[in-house]
């Protein structure tokens, strides 16, 4: 499972190529025969309600965090609530992390 920032709720972005790019890297998880979802949180009362929502969803061996939650100093909150609900919903699930949108698949094979 892949959790990112959605790009409708960053001010100034071309949320349209964004997603495209999200997209394209959820169809290469296609590619490697591994199936993968995706989790696009924003920073507000249903970021959490989100991700425990697809952490239940199944099993999951990696949950990759985009590096969009990582990477913003105003997100670090929402980047530890996102960490500790996948150690308490997945505790099974490695935990990797990217450094774009478009590196999730090899973040992902690294913890496979």
């Amino acid at each position: 499972m892949v959790i990112g920032y959605d790009p409708q709720a960053i001010p100034g972005a071309d949320a349209p190529a964004l997603r495209t790019a999200l997209d394209k890297e959820m169809n290469r998880f296609a590619e490697h025969a591994i199936d993968a979802s995706m989790a696009l949180v924003v920073f507000d009362g249903t970021a959490e309600e989100t991700v425990t929502t697809s952490l239940d969803a199944r099993p999951w061996d990696v949950v990759v965090v985009g590096g969009g939650i990582r990477k913003t100093e105003a997100l670090l909150p929402l980047f530890e609530r996102i960490v500790n609900l996948i150690h308490r919903h997945a505790p099974q699930a490695a935990i990797a992390f990217n450094a774009h949108g478009g590196d999730s698949v090899d973040a992902a094979l690294r913890l496979l």
